[in-house]
């Protein structure tokens, strides 16, 4: 019927656009045929001119009204000109006579052509020229004209353009009606009402536009035009496209009644969920500017034909508001006003809004793939929309409440500011704003979202859904956040439920019991293949650069059932926005966490140490990863966290001090928290027979926790002690004496992963307490470390990597561990001689010894004795060598053979001296200067090391031999000779034995040490290099050269060098000295 009806209105427009009887504007236009009166009444110069340019181009274009393939062109170049003219000038208000004079030509031409033979080109310029005339004209055309132009912009949009004949014009044509038609029919405010007009004039248009239109003759015309408009808007002309739907929202939302919108409402909902799906696009995904079109559409179209107050109007639903509803809750809910309509409205019932509502919310599904849409306008519209319905909806669409708050909380952690501020103030809005009783059914679903969510996420880990778990973590951290911001908002407005519910997810109520155990069971952690990180602790021990620790940070684990990085760390940043939200409230479930992951030795415990980890995050506020706390000022925290903090750290820390059990003499028992849950199962058909004669069913044994997961558990605990730190901050020295060995034995560790965790936790803990560096926070802080150290070398509790920590300590400390070597040199020596015999002990020891000798040396340099040297010996001139070489055999010209008798035995020089000379007392008193010269406490520290290290040149490890070598050669530039040579002295023959020994890098190690010899005490070392050097030397060099003759890696030739050699030291000792 609606069809017919719509039909017979458009014919009615035909009928009249083929009439020869003008209606009324024209016949008023006719009567102007004098040009001077159209214009006298109007005094404005403006209008006067513009008349004037026109008047060229109606006369013309009125002459040429009927149309000939011959005029065709004429009329085109006119129409191009009228419309130049008209847009040109359209900031001004034509009057209502200019317009009528502009449209009289217009309308000649529609009037004495038929429609479905105007050619496209000509018709989108008539209508081109009429959409530019309606923005002035729709203050005071007459509703004839209005209906008119309306129907005529329909029926081209239609197709529908004469009695039976459908023609499908060209979309530059149907695009230009839609355009005339949204000028004829668009809102327009007080700001642009014509100047000199009634006040008023806006709101009184409108309403007699509205009431004309929703008359029962007219809503025939109204649905053919939605009709057309849906199909138009599906083309894949985008202009087209575009301009429908905006003129589908303004007929909808302003001229079409309630009963249509709700008749139509399924056919736009179909239309418009395909135009935003992009179903039919190439690309899968229709333009952001479409996507919002088609939104605003649907959202009008739903708040208007099924929104609360239209549904309780109708008496399809009962609002419950006071008691006295709920006194009449069992009665059948009645309309409130009359809803006698015409047939082809729709009425509204319980069970059309049943039908409707369900078919309303598989359409709004269908629309959830738009959160992931590329663009900023197709979200916001998308926000816009579920805030929207969710205001207005809460009585009729109760289960799509949960779908459009899932929307705005996606969409609250868009990537996009403007996306996720707009759906967070939506998600505001609706939750603080409006009725109480669709406030609170809000909450409740909110929360309900939230216990769901946690419910769910170990199913989607387990799955490796990496989609899925950012979406849940997102809700997630979206519930937090709102828990966080409207924590300052009255109490009265309820919002506290949304922190009452995260309490109870986290705290005693029993929770946490819930989602915790499935949630660590299917978290399942990995160290990553490779760690990135600007140092480590190889390269701190080989360059020697201990500021180098301070860029470090965490390393990153992965999860084993999370292929994705984004997908973890939204997980992470879920379980640090539920403990920001919760605050102290969480500590509960962090406890909860640490016992299970320190007391704990299944798989489990590494994941309840990352979730505790995560949890204290968001507590503290202070992020491990990224700059961490490099741009945390002072912050304080509340003492209930504090004292949780230092038990934790305490508690942690002792890890390092438990003994380990004997694995071969413990027992073999399980533990009970590893064992297997009890399994429920449905078993159709016949049970298995077991071959056993066991009674109980046998069950798998127990795993123990693995070592790349003992590795992660260690890295987890350091992390804890950062965090520590970071939450007592200068409060923490007091607990370094238990955490500063536990972080430096994690920094020796041989895992690439634990040993980055432990300088990053030294680097976080210094910043932390306000050092400059961990060096400083080592020193200030020595005895601590070294008590640390102490502890894990005596006989109760041994720990091998002591002494590697002792070597890393000193390394970090640097040249400052000068003023604390004392203490080491005393440690290390008490150690030795209770050690000695342990190879690996003594050897760590050493390195530390060697340590320290650096680090005097780099704060000592070389001062050389004020002792005048012997320079009689040293050969400056060869020529009186080869003067005797040539006369050597020559006889003496002057040779005397007289006899004189018994000559002195010593030197007549010596003999004056030991008479009492003036040169004896120089000497003596230089000689007993160099005695009493006093030594400084470094060089009396070397020069104890010196004495007590050198019996250790015969050990039976020769790592051992070649670190005493460099600790003699590292000695060197530091002592002086008075209280170097004696031991180089006493230690000779075993560094000649070492130049003999079977290990290269031992002779390299020897070589190095005579060359620092030669280079700092020459005079002592000339006649020993001479006569204990040289020959083994020489020896070497002939075995060197026996092999190269052998080798395929020599280079023979003129010129060629022989095989690389660690006896390179040699020849320097023989270029420095000659």
């Amino acid at each position: 019927m609606k069809a017919r009806e719509s039909r017979i209105g458009l014919e009615g427009g035909d009928a009249f656009l083929g009439n020869s009887t003008p209606p009324q504007p024209l016949l008023i236009i006719m009567r102007h045929t004098n040009e001077g009166d159209c214009m006298a009444t109007n005094s404005d110069g403006r209008q006067q001119s513009l008349f004037q340019k026109l008047k060229p181009i109606c006369v013309p274009l009125l002459e040429k009204s009927q149309l000939t393939p011959v005029n065709v062109p004429t009329v085109l170049r006119l129409l191009s000109d009228l419309e130049n003219i008209l847009h040109h000038e359209s900031d001004l208000q034509l009057s209502a006579s200019l317009a009528s004079y502009v449209f009289y030509p217009i309308s000649t031409i529609l009037r004495r052509n038929v429609l479905a033979q105007v050619p496209d080109r000509v018709l989108e310029q008539v209508l081109n020229v009429l959409a530019i005339l309606c923005d002035s004209w729709w203050w005071d055309c007459e509703l004839e004209v209005w209906t008119q132009l309306f129907m005529l912009c329909s029926s081209i949009l239609g197709g529908l353009e004469g009695k039976g004949k459908n023609k499908t014009r060209s979309d530059e044509t149907r695009q230009a009606a839609a355009m005339c038609l949204l000028a004829l029919t668009r809102e327009r405010d007080n700001s642009k009402t014509p100047s000199g007009a009634a006040e008023g004039l806006f709101s009184t248009r409108i309403a007699s536009l509205q009431s004309h239109a929703q008359s029962t003759k007219f809503i025939p015309v109204l649905g053919q035009t939605i009709d057309s408009l849906l199909t138009t808007s599906k083309s894949r002309h985008r202009p087209l496209q575009h301009v429908s739907l905006r003129l589908l929202d303004v007929i909808i939302r302003v001229y079409a009644p309630n009963g249509l919108v709700a008749s139509v409402l399924p056919g736009v909902i179909s239309t418009m969920s395909r135009v935003a799906s992009g179903t039919q696009e190439s690309t899968g995904q229709a333009n952001g500017d479409i996507v919002a079109g088609a939104l605003l559409v649907m959202q009008n179209a739903v708040v208007i034909s099924i929104g609360d107050a239209v549904c309780i109007a109708d008496g399809a639903v009962r609002s419950v508001v006071d008691l006295e509803d709920l006194v009449h809750l069992n009665r059948p809910p009645s309309p409130t006003k009359n809803t006698a309509t015409a047939p082809y409205l729709i009425t509204r019932t319980p069970s059309w809004l049943q039908a409707s509502a369900s078919q309303l919310h598989i359409a709004l599904n269908a629309l959830t793939p738009l959160v992931y849409h590329p663009t900023a306008v197709a979200l916001v519209a998308l926000a816009n929309m579920a805030k929207e319905v969710l205001s207005t909806t809460s009585l009729t669409l109760p289960q799509s409440q949960p779908l459009l708050l899932s929307w705005l909380l996606s969409l609250s952690n868009s990537s996009y500011p403007r996306v996720a501020e707009a759906a967070y103030t939506s998600l505001l809005h609706v939750l603080t704003e409006g009725p109480t009783n669709v406030r609170q059914a809000l909450l409740q679903t909110l929360m309900h979202i939230s216990k769901e969510c946690m419910n769910s996420l170990p199913i989607s880990i387990a799955s490796q859904a990496d989609a899925r778990i950012e979406h849940i973590a997102g809700h997630v951290e979206a519930i937090c956040r709102l828990a966080m911001s409207t924590s300052d908002l009255p109490k009265d407005i309820g919002l506290s439920s949304i922190s009452g519910t995260l309490h109870y997810i986290l705290g005693p109520g029993g929770g946490i019991e819930k989602w915790g155990w499935t949630l660590l069971s299917v978290l399942q952690f990995k160290p990553p293949p490779v760690s990135i990180n600007p140092v480590s602790m190889s390269q701190l021990l080989l360059e020697g650069n201990p500021e180098a620790v301070q860029g470090v940070t965490f390393p990153e684990v992965t999860l084993k059932n999370v292929l994705s990085g984004s997908a973890a760390d939204s997980l992470a940043r879920m379980f640090r926005a539920l403990g920001r939200a919760s605050g102290d409230h969480c500590l509960y479930a962090v406890e909860w966490f640490v016992k299970l992951g320190l007391h704990s030795k299944s798989d489990v415990a590494v994941s309840a140490l990352w979730c505790a980890v995560r949890l204290l995050e968001g507590v503290s506020d202070i992020p491990l990863t990224g700059d961490g706390f490099q741009n945390q000022g002072v912050t304080s925290h509340s003492k209930h966290l504090e004292k949780f903090i230092r038990s934790l750290s305490r508690e942690v820390a002792e890890l390092w001090t438990a003994e380990p059990a004997d694995p071969s003499t413990a027992p073999l028992k399980v533990r009970e928290d590893n064992e297997p849950l009890p399994r429920t199962e449905v078993v159709k058909g016949v049970k298995g027979i077991r071959l056993t004669l066991d009674i109980a069913e046998p069950r798998p044994p127990t795993t123990p926790i693995a070592n790349d997961q003992m590795l992660l558990h260690r890295t987890f605990c350091l992390q804890l002690l950062a965090l520590g730190a970071g939450i007592l901050q200068a409060r923490f020295t007091g607990l370094l004496i238990h955490v500063i060995y536990p972080v430096l034995h994690s920094m020796v560790s041989p895992n690439h992963h634990c040993s980055l965790s432990g300088m990053a936790a030294l680097a976080f803990i210094a910043n932390a307490t306000s050092y400059a560096s961990p060096g400083s926070l080592l020193l200030s802080h020595f005895d601590y470390a070294l008590d640390g150290v102490s502890r894990r070398l005596n006989h109760r509790w041994f720990d091998v990597d002591a002494t590697k920590v002792f070597a890393a300590l000193v390394r970090l400390v640097g040249s400052d561990i000068v003023e604390k070597a004392g203490d080491v040199v005393e440690e290390c020596f008490d150690r030795l001689d209770e050690y000695h015999g342990y190879e690996v002990i003594v050897e760590g020891l050493m390195e530390v010894l060697g340590e320290v000798v650096e680090a005097i040396e780099t704060d000592e340099p070389h001062v050389p004795d004020d002792v005048a040297e012997d320079n009689s010996q040293l050969v400056r001139d060869l020529q009186p060598l080869h003067e005797w070489i040539i006369h050597r055999n020559d006889t003496p010209l002057d040779y005397d053979d007289t006899d004189y008798g018994p000559a002195p035995h010593e030197a007549w020089g010596d003999l004056k001296h030991g008479e009492g000379g003036q040169d004896e007392p120089r000497t003596a008193d230089r000689e007993e200067d160099t005695a009493e010269q006093v030594l400084t406490s470094a060089q009396s520290l070397t020069k104890q090391m010196v004495s007590r290290s050198i019996h250790f040149l015969t050990y039976g490890s020769p790592v051992i031999r070649a670190r005493i070598l460099s600790l003699l050669t590292s000695a060197t530039p530091v002592m002086p000779e008075s209280a170097l040579l004696p031991s180089i002295h006493q230690a000779w023959p075993f560094i000649l034995n070492r130049l003999n020994d079977q290990e290269l890098f031992v002779v390299s190690a020897a070589a190095e040490l005579v060359e620092a010899l030669a280079s700092h005490v020459g005079n002592f070392m000339g006649r020993r290099i001479w006569d204990d050097i040289w020959p083994r030397f020489h020896a070497i060099l002939k075995k060197l050269e026996a092999a190269d003759g052998q080798s395929a890696l020599a280079r023979r030739g003129y010129g060629a060098v022989g095989t690389e050699s660690g006896l390179h030291h040699l020849s320097s000792v023989v270029s420095v000295y000659y």
